[in-house]
């Protein structure tokens, strides 16, 4: 009787330490995929304000300096 009852509480045993790990392990590589897609997601801002600045420069320019004489101006 013994001998049956260890043998079931190490298999019960076994699978919740494999279910522990298992979920452990989820957890730790879905941390890993939130931060890479925060840095894909800035990588991808960045690059379109880059094409926005050199789209819109002239535009830009414009604005900038009329905002430079209107301080001046003060």
């Amino acid at each position: 009787m013994k001998g049956r009852c260890g043998a079931m509480f190490n298999g019960i045993h076994q699978w919740c330490c494999a279910g522990y790990l298992r979920a452990w392990g989820l957890l730790r590589s879905s941390k890993g995929q939130g931060t890479t897609e925060y840095a894909i997601l800035v990588g991808v801002l960045v690059v379109i304000a880059i094409i926005a600045v050199v789209a819109f420069r002239d535009k830009l320019q414009e604005l900038w300096d009329t905002i430079a004489n209107g301080i001046n101006s003060l």
